[in-house]
């Protein structure tokens, strides 16, 4: 699988991340595994997860998916062929909450001690705090990266303005910056990335890997009438239903039947062609699920078809 440069941060990757929010959650340790051997074996090799997957599940305490994730990497022995994301910012714990610097040191402690490694790969302030300056966020993170335990930062669910600023205080102060940006970024959800933080990932070399590719799995086509409303995401997917959603499962429907390809696989190869993009993140509750990731990391579609699906998602 060809691989990426993840923008300035100085790794490589091939152009699809698996997300490890499912781990702990619809997916018990045995199928974790499965799915993890199946994108393995597939080509992938970068892996999504955080601190506070999967707190919100009853009896979970957080740290479930960086567990599972840990476990299979040992077992595998296929840490120094995968690439680890993890994130900070919204699993409060030893040394307080959100992005202070005293949260972010026991938080990477805590992460590096369940993926069962040495280092992060990179390492997400999962999302902003306002509450906490930028400086004393972004000294804890370079701490981390002199340190050696954080080999390149990111930033998710950041405005452009904030994003930009941090840049300017990490250059100011020859500190780490982030390199990789996690955005909410789909067919049908546009406005959050497109735009300012589009032109400033492209212009300061920053690695994007959007969430929510596939809009919670409508986009994969499963969910089309309120009848088919069933399962952990049901609830997520109803608000797609409406608006442009139809328009761009019947777009998607017209390329699968010139391609081939499945609708998820198709969803994430247009993500995947959009400018900036380094992967999208896809999540997989079951091994069989995995064939659409790596198909949409090898699936190349054309001009127009990248097109009609734009247009439609307008």
């Amino acid at each position: 699988m060809k691989q990426r440069a993840l923008g300035a941060s100085g790794l490589s990757v091939a152009p699809i991340m698996l997300g490890g929010n499912v781990f702990g959650w619809t997916a018990d340790e045995k199928t974790s595994f499965a799915v993890l051997d199946a994108f393995a074996e597939g080509g992938g090799d970068f892996i999504d997860t955080a601190d506070v997957y999967s707190a919100w599940v009853p009896g979970n305490s957080g740290g479930e998916s960086e567990a599972l994730i840990g476990k299979w990497l040992k077992a595998r022995g296929r840490r120094d062929q995968t690439v680890i994301a993890t994130k900070v910012g919204m699993l409060d714990g030893e040394g307080g909450k959100g992005l202070k610097a005293s949260r972010i040191a026991a938080a990477c402690e805590a992460s590096l001690k369940r993926l069962q490694t040495n280092v992060i790969d990179v390492y997400f302030a999962h999302k902003d705090d306002p509450e906490t300056p930028l400086e004393e966020t972004l000294a804890a993170f370079d701490a981390l990266v002199k340190a050696g335990k954080v080999r390149a930062i990111g930033a998710s669910n950041y405005s452009p303005e904030r994003l930009a600023e941090a840049l300017a205080i990490s250059d100011r102060n020859g500190w780490a910056r982030f390199t990789v940006l996690q955005p909410q970024y789909n067919l049908l959800k546009h406005d959050e990335y497109e735009g300012a933080l589009q032109r400033l990932a492209i212009d300061e070399t920053i690695g994007v890997v959007p969430y929510y590719g596939l809009a919670s799995g409508y986009l994969s086509g499963k969910y089309r009438t309120p009848a088919d409303l069933s399962g952990a995401r049901a609830g997520a997917v109803k608000k797609w239903m409406e608006g442009q959603g139809p328009a761009v499962l019947a777009a998607l429907d017209t390329v699968a039947a010139e391609t081939g390809a499945s609708l998820a696989a198709i969803a994430l190869a247009w993500l995947k062609e959009q400018p900036g993009i380094t992967a999208p993140i896809a999540s997989a509750s079951r091994p069989e699920q995995v064939a659409d990731l790596i198909a949409a990391a090898m699936l190349t579609l054309t001009p127009d078809q990248l097109g009609r699906l734009t247009a439609a998602g307008r």
